[in-house]
C-alpha cells in the first residue's frame, strides 16, 4: 500500500475507475465552522491519494468531476458527514453513494458498535490506528503519521463494501439500503441548512 500526495487537486491524467473510497479530513465537526483541508480517495488498488486543499479556493476541478459523476460510485464510511463537508466547501452534490457505517447500522443490529475501526476488525481482521483521528488537518505540511491514518480510512473501503453487500442480501436489505444511501445527499443539505435533528443516521 501507498500514498500519494496532491496539492490542490488530482492530476489530470488520473483514472481511478468506477469505484471509488472516499474520506475527508476537517478541523473539526462543524462543517460551516470546520474547514475541508484533506480529501483522501482510493481506486481499491492499495493507493490513497490525497488531496489537500487551497482553501483559499477549493479550486479542484478533478476532484468535482469525480464527485459529481453518476457513473462513479463513491463508497464512504459515515457518507452523511462527508457528503455535507463536500458540497459545503466545493458546491457539489455528490452521488451515487454507498455508506459503510449505514450498511453497517442496517445488518450489524447485534451491536451499536458502528466505527470503521470496529468493523474492519470484526469483517476483515485487520487493525486500523485512530490515534491522528484529532489532529491539526490544517497544517501547511502534514506528517507522516498524519498522512498513513488519512490513507488507512480508505484503503479497505472496497473490501468492506463487498462484505455489507453479502450481508445485505442475506437479510433481504438490499434494496432498503439503496433507498437511504440515495437520500444521504438530501440528509446532507438538510444538515447544511440547519435542519441537523438527531436520528438513525447519526455518527
Amino acid at each position: 500500500m501507498s500514498i500519494e500526495l496532491h496539492k490542490g487537486d488530482l492530476p489530470d491524467t488520473l483514472d481511478l475507475g468506477k469505484v471509488v473510497a472516499i474520506d475527508t479530513e476537517t478541523m473539526g465537526l462543524k462543517p460551516r465552522r470546520d474547514k475541508l483541508c484533506l480529501l483522501q480517495i482510493s481506486s481499491g488498488d492499495g493507493i490513497a491519494h490525497l488531496v489537500q486543499f487551497d482553501r483559499s479556493s477549493y479550486d479542484c476541478p478533478n476532484v468535482k468531476k469525480i464527485l459529481a459523476d453518476e457513473n462513479v460510485m463513491k463508497i464512504f464510511h459515515f457518507a452523511r458527514f462527508d457528503i455535507a463537508v463536500l458540497q459545503y466547501y466545493l458546491g457539489v452534490v455528490t452521488k451515487p453513494v454507498y455508506c459503510t457505517r449505514t450498511a453497517s447500522k442496517l445488518v450489524r443490529t447485534y451491536t451499536d458498535r458502528h466505527g470503521l475501526r470496529e468493523n474492519c476488525r470484526e469483517l476483515l481482521g485487520i487493525e486500523i490506528s485512530k490515534q491522528q483521528q484529532s489532529s491539526d488537518w490544517g497544517a501547511e505540511e502534514l506528517t507522516e503519521a498524519q498522512m498513513e491514518y488519512a490513507a488507512g480510512d480508505v484503503y479497505h473501503l472496497h473490501a468492506l463494501k463487498e462484505k455489507m453487500d453479502a450481508m445485505l442480501k442475506r437479510e433481504g436489505r438490499t434494496d432498503l439500503a439503496r433507498r437511504v444511501f440515495d437520500y444521504l445527499p438530501t440528509r446532507a443539505e438538510l444538515d447544511n441548512l440547519g435542519w441537523n435533528a438527531p436520528g438513525f443516521l447519526d455518527h
